[in-house]
């Protein structure tokens, strides 16, 4: 319902773009009044939450004007709202701006800070936190990296730009570089080329798995792993540089743990040791990062490459 096309008149507030619903063209309507209708099909907000917002103004027609717990419910309409939750707690990590032109901009971002609102997180986002600091309504990843992960991430900052720059990753022409700390394993053939066919774990939802053999599941994800230096006094860790082909969810986790070595503080792999949504131990951040991205820039005809200033280090970034 969130994802129509949206009346860009409409602004963003606090960083937070607005939402939009359209209400549904029906013979027979079963709801007297949009509050009848929100409460109903949008239930995660309790029928007095959407009264309360309704009352404050924060629920809006495309033309800006406020509409009230007793607006009629009109077929067709569009109705826009703002997300918002209660008590989200901060995440005390800062992301840093790498590059900004009229048309990009690549941050670094902190471990723990989610890319776009979802679940629990609405304005402790990148996205938000980003839109809210420079006031660009339009601007729009480019892609994305877990919560988990720290470094880069690109945007798009002008919406006419955007098919263009996501038609890039879509086409596999972007060359990313990932680094990870993880145990040493000196028996494997370096670099390693892992290609699995990757799905969602039917346990764990969160999850992801490789698919056994007799699945019979040909591979849809690829990753070339290469040690680059041992780390400590007795070499029992080391830092490996990654470059994922493709790009599904948890793909270098996966990859990582079915190995051998999975990657230090992975709370997920090999083996869940917190779930998503018990209390954050930001004493123990992944050891990922999202090193550097390249690729030729299809508005302005440059190369483009962009280098993460974040380090890992066996305690955490630095």
């Amino acid at each position: 319902m969130a994802r129509l096309p949206k009346n860009a008149a409409i602004p963003m507030r606090d960083g937070v773009s607005p939402s939009c619903v359209a209400l549904p063209r029906l013979r027979h309507c079963p709801w007297p009044t949009l509050l009848d209708y929100l409460s109903e099909r949008l239930p995660r907000i309790t029928r007095d939450e959407w009264r309360a917002r309704l009352r404050a103004g924060e629920v809006v027609d495309d033309d800006g004007r406020a509409l009230t717990e007793h607006t009629p419910y009109l077929h067709g309409q569009r109705v826009y709202y703002w997300r918002t939750l209660a008590d989200e707690a901060p995440v005390p990590f800062a992301e840093s701006i790498v590059f900004r032109d009229e048309h990009l901009l690549v941050a670094d971002k902190p471990h723990f800070l989610p890319v776009t609102p979802g679940g629990r997180y609405v304005r402790e986002t990148l996205l938000v936190r980003l839109k809210r600091a420079l006031g660009l309504p339009e601007l729009s990843p480019l892609h994305r990296i877990d919560r988990e992960t720290a470094g880069l991430v690109v945007f798009s900052v002008r919406a006419q730009d955007r098919d263009a720059y996501q038609r890039l990753f879509r086409e596999r022409r972007v060359e990313k570089v990932y680094e990870a700390i993880a145990p040493w394993r000196g028996d494997l053939p370096w670099p390693v080329r892992r290609t699995t066919h990757l799905r969602e774990d039917e346990a764990a939802f969160y999850r992801m798995r490789e698919a056994r053999a007799d699945e019979g599941l040909p591979p849809n994800s690829e990753t070339w792993i290469e040690p680059i230096e041992r780390l400590g006094a007795d070499g029992a860790l080391a830092r490996y540089r990654l470059r994922p082909v493709t790009g599904k969810r948890h793909q270098l986790r996966v990859h990582m743990a079915a190995l051998g070595i999975p990657i230090v503080g992975d709370q997920f792999y090999p083996v869940t040791r917190r779930g998503p949504d018990e209390p954050e131990d930001y004493a123990e951040p992944l050891q990922l990062l999202a090193r550097a991205i390249s690729f030729d820039d299809p508005v302005t005809g440059q190369r483009r490459r962009f280098e993460s200033g974040l380090h890992l280090t066996p305690a955490g970034i630095a």
